[in-house]
Formats: C-alpha cells, sequence, structure tokens
C-alpha cells in the first residue's frame, strides 16, 4: 500500500461509478478523495520515489516530497468541496469526469517524470473539457472544442521537450530543467499555456465561463494549480516568470473591470491571481516560493467559493450577467454572505486567507529588490478588490433591484461554500497551519503593525475609489457588449487572413496559367491556320493522335539529353 498511487482510487471509482447508481455512487464521490488523503497521510512516507523500469525508461508514478504534498492535499480537498456543491447534479459524464480530473491532477503533482506527466496532462485536457460540453450551448461546444485544441498543443510541447531532453540528457527526470536548453523551452511553453501566460490565456476566458454551473469549481481548481508546482519543480528562480507574472496579475484588471458576465470576470482574476504565484516561482527564494505555494493553497479555496455563489446564481435564475443581476441577497442572503467571505479573502483583507499568503510574494518583492515590480502587484492587489473584492458581490447580490427573488441555493450547495468559507476565515486567522504544509521552513509572519495598516489603507482607499467613481457614473458600467482579447486574432484574424492569402493564391496560380499557355494557344492558333490543318494527326492510325504527340514530346526530350550531355 505504501507504494500504491491515490490517483489509482480516482480512476477506480470512476469505474465504479458507472458500474452503480442512486446513493452508492454519491457515496462512492464523497470517499474516494477522503480515501486518497488519509491514504497519503497514512501510508506514503515523505521523500517516497517509487521508479520502475518500462521500455528501458525508468518512469515513477509516485514521488512525495514536501513540495508535491501541500498540493497533493490540496486537490483532495478541493475534489471534496466540488463534489458536495454537485451532489443535486445527476449526470455521470460529469462525475466520471470529475473523478478522471481530480485522479489526473493528482497523478501529475505526484509524477517523478516528464512521460508520467504528461499522460496525466493529456487525461486533464481530456477529461476537464467534458465539463464545458456538458452545458449543451452552442456556444459551449464551440468554447470546448478551442479549449481542448490549445490544452492538447501543450501537451504536444511538453511530449516534445520530454523527448529532446531524453535525447540530450538520457533522463526524464522531472526536475529542475531551466530555459538554457531547447527541451527546456520547449516544456516551459507547455507549462506557460496551462499556466495562463498573456497571449496564451484565451482558452481560460473563452472555455470557463460556458461550462456548467457545478463545472466551473473543478475547472478553477486543478489545471492552472498543475502548471504552477509544476513551473515551481522545474523553472524556479528564472527570472523572465518575475515579469511574466506581474504582467499576468496587471492586465486581467482591465478586462475584469468592464466585462458583464460575472464568471468571465472571475475568469480574468484567476489569471490575475496566478500572476502572483508565478511572480514568487521567479524569484525563486525560500519566501517567495513559499508564498506561491501558499497562495495557490487559498485561491483554490477562495476562487472556488467565488465560482460556487456564481454557480449557485446561475442554477437559480440562469445567467450570471451583472447587467440583470441585483438585488439578490433579498431572497439569497447565505449565498451573498459567503460570496462576501470569497471576496474579502481574494481581496488579502487581514483574517482572511488571501492576507496571509499573497503578502508572502510582496514581501519577497521588496526583499528582493523589485521595487517597481512591488508597485505595480500593489496595483494589481487594488484592482482585485475592485473587480473581485467590489464588483462580484455587489452587481450580483446588491445595486440596483432587478425583481429577481430566486430561491436560496440548494443545501448542499450552501453546504460546499460553508466549508469553503470556513477554511478561509480558518486560514486566515491561523495561518501558522498553513505554513506548516509548505515546502521549506517559514521565517514569516504577516500580521505586523506595518503590514495590516498599509493593506487595510489600500482596501480602504481602492473602496473610496470605486464609491467615488460610481457616483460620479465615471466606472464602467454592466452592459451587454463583447470584449476583444488575444483569442480575437486566432478566432478572426488568422482565418481571415488565411482566407485572403488562400483567394491571392487563387488568384496568381490562374494569371500564371494564362501566361503560361498564352504562347501554346498562339502555337495552336497558327497551326490551325496554316495548310497542314486540313489534315488530322494520325487520323488513320488505330491507337489514336495521342501516340503522335507522344512520340514528339519523348523525341524532344531525348535531343535535349544529347544537347546537355554533349555540353558537359
Amino acid at each position: 500500500m505504501s507504494e500504491l498511487p491515490p490517483f489509482v482510487l480516482f480512476f477506480v471509482a470512476a469505474g465504479l461509478v458507472l458500474a452503480t447508481g442512486g446513493v452508492v455512487r454519491k457515496v462512492i464521490l464523497l470517499a474516494t478523495p477522503v480515501a486518497a488523503a488519509v491514504h497519503i497521510w497514512l501510508n506514503i512516507e515523505m521523500g517516497t520515489l517509487a521508479p520502475f523500469a518500462f521500455l528501458n525508461v525508468e518512469l515513477s508514478l509516485l514521488r512525495l516530497d514536501k513540495l508535491s504534498l501541500p498540493f497533493a492535499y490540496l486537490f483532495c480537498l478541493a475534489s471534496v468541496i466540488a463534489t458536495i456543491f454537485a451532489l443535486r447534479v445527476d449526470d455521470t459524464k460529469q462525475e466520471v469526469a470529475g473523478l478522471i480530473y481530480a485522479g489526473s491532477a493528482l497523478g501529475a503533482v505526484l509524477a517523478g517524470d516528464l512521460i508520467s506527466l504528461f499522460v496525466f496532462w493529456e487525461l486533464m485536457a481530456i477529461s476537464s473539457v467534458v465539463f464545458i460540453w456538458a452545458r449543451g450551448t452552442d456556444r459551449a461546444i464551440d468554447a470546448g472544442l478551442r479549449y481542448l485544441i490549445i490544452q492538447i498543443l501543450s501537451g504536444v510541447f511538453l511530449l516534445a521537450g520530454a523527448l529532446v531532453h531524453y535525447q540530450a540528457t538520457g533522463s526524464l527526470a522531472f526536475e529542475q530543467i531551466g530555459l538554457g536548453t531547447t527541451a527546456g523551452r520547449l516544456i516551459f511553453i507547455a507549462f506557460g499555456i496551462k499556466c495562463a501566460f498573456p497571449f496564451l490565456h484565451t482558452w481560460l476566458t473563452d472555455g470557463y465561463p460556458e461550462a456548467t454551473a457545478t463545472g466551473t469549481v473543478y475547472l478553477s481548481a486543478f489545471t492552472t494549480k498543475v502548471a504552477v508546482y509544476a513551473l515551481a519543480r522545474s523553472y524556479a528562480g528564472e527570472g523572465i516568470l518575475v515579469y511574466i507574472g506581474i504582467t499576468m496579475a496587471c492586465f486581467p484588471i482591465f478586462y475584469a473591470v468592464i466585462e458583464n458576465d460575472l464568471r468571465k470576470v472571475l475568469a480574468y482574476s484567476l489569471i490575475n491571481q496566478v500572476g502572483f504565484m508565478v511572480t514568487g516561482i521567479g524569484i525563486g527564494t525560500a519566501l517567495a516560493l513559499n508564498g506561491a505555494v501558499a497562495h495557490a493553497f487559498s485561491d483554490v479555496i477562495f476562487k472556488g467559493l467565488l465560482f460556487m455563489a456564481m454557480g449557485s446564481v446561475l442554477f437559480r435564475v440562469g445567467h450570471v450577467n451583472g447587467s440583470n443581476l441585483g438585488g439578490l441577497y433579498k431572497t439569497m442572503p447565505k449565498t451573498t454572505l459567503f460570496c462576501i467571505v470569497g471576496a474579502m479573502s481574494i481581496s488579502a483583507f487581514p483574517l482572511f486567507s488571501g492576507f496571509v499568503s499573497k503578502s508572502m510574494v510582496m514581501t519577497a518583492l521588496i526583499k528582493e529588490g523589485y521595487s517597481y515590480g512591488w508597485l505595480f502587484m500593489l496595483f494589481a492587489s487594488a484592482g482585485v478588490f475592485h473587480h473581485a473584492g467590489i464588483k462580484i458581490p455587489y452587481f450580483a447580490f446588491f445595486a440596483h433591484d432587478s425583481g429577481l427573488r430566486p430561491k436560496e441555493a440548494p443545501v448542499n450547495m450552501l453546504v460546499a461554500m460553508g466549508m469553503a468559507a470556513a477554511i478561509c476565515i480558518f486560514i486566515g486567522s491561523q495561518p501558522q497551519y498553513l505554513y506548516a504544509l509548505l515546502p521549506m521552513e517559514v521565517d514569516y509572519w504577516p500580521y505586523d503593525t506595518t503590514h495590516v495598516l498599509a493593506q487595510l489603507q489600500l482596501l480602504f482607499f481602492s473602496a473610496l475609489a470605486f464609491v467615488w467613481l460610481n457616483k460620479k457614473g465615471l466606472y464602467p458600467p454592466e452592459l451587454r457588449s463583447v470584449n476583444l482579447d488575444a483569442e480575437w486574432f486566432y478566432r478572426k484574424v488568422l482565418p481571415a487572413s488565411a482566407l485572403r492569402g488562400l483567394s491571392v493564391l487563387s488568384n496568381m496560380k490562374e494569371a500564371s496559367m494564362l501566361t503560361a499557355m498564352a504562347p501554346i494557344e498562339r502555337i495552336r492558333r497558327s497551326i490551325s491556320q496554316s495548310s497542314t490543318a486540313q489534315y488530322s494527326l494520325a487520323e488513320s492510325w488505330s491507337t489514336g493522335s495521342m501516340v503522335l504527340w507522344i512520340a514528339i514530346i519523348l523525341a524532344a526530350y531525348l535531343l535535349l539529353n544529347i544537347v546537355v550531355y554533349g555540353l558537359s
């Protein structure tokens, strides 16, 4: 049992779910992540590495160390919460997909080699797209197809990089790789796609908002966090990640502020939060890496809570467009409260989870001399409060009264949101328990007077700015709109350019054919007008006139060869 990879439990459970139904199926769904976490805790020792030979290559499906352990526990916890939230869903394909997706994410963070990582990488792509397609709308089908293509492309880069790395080094070990080789750069692109790097991020903002009400909770928990883990494992300390992370933290703010679909706002916010993690990995110090891992843990919980709140609204109302919501607190007070807890957590209010994790990355930026980077991240933190801390709960549950009076969220959804909210508050008020899980020794405490006062001032002035802009009518209103992102290039510009290019090539082909045929046509006309035109070529030959022409062409070819060889 000590060498049994925990993901096996998820895959076995997926098979059992297909064969069972009713209460038994729900019990299996709930028990699987709990059993996996208990198995990791009781049966697998820290430092376990279980390699095996396959086709003369050494692979490892189980490596438990201080970096993979917190992610393993996190994914089990996220799977429990997401499963509870989705208990009312009676859809076998989503239930099976949830188990395979969570199991694949767990397998990826425990993989000790690049080939095993690739297998789980692609299983995550295939299983996760089910949550988008299960929505059943035309938009969801199209978005899911684009999502799957990009996710598979990421796997292609990973496999290519792994093979090049093996050819160069003779090893497939999933460890520090760096950017100094072709293999390292290929793998970096693969991780960057799944991490939603700038210009590689549109699969997330395109696909996540089209998923089912419960499916987005799964999606927000696993894919990007596996990529964060992979970067921490293989590219810690690569300076370029600091600037990529800062860009990721800043640019989504502008889209989130003007976006009307509140789940798409959260999708942009997810990129923003991953930016903090990527920045920490790029800094590479113990404090920064601990901050990246801690913030990944916090983000899965508070972002999941916000997606669950919006999922509950979608479940009851049928949409999450901010322009058509408002006043829902009157009939959904518990969902409103949980959403506010999530909003305060992502905004890094003291005593909430975001405060004790994000501050580690911010402090590491200052300590390592990234003063301008720290200012940009301070701007990003204020922007988070605007679009996720204020905009989400304000336009969904308060603002103008839309007249909608939906029922409160179902009990299972409230239980899942209550669990996530409790964890957010517990981590925020007792951070030492989270810090104990981190990969390196923690010599940091967030609750010093300077940090608390500085954060409260930032939040206060951000709130003041929102109120002033809103009162003056300067804050971007919630309107039905289509906001152009980088995806516009590959969805509109590239196809249009390709069609235009094909049209130009077709015209060029026709023009060149006319030019080439013109002399032949003149020869044909001159022959037809000559005295020999009255005679039909090979008219009396039973084999037809084409034989004569073949003979003429062959003779010309032989003469040409004689001339060529004679000159050589």
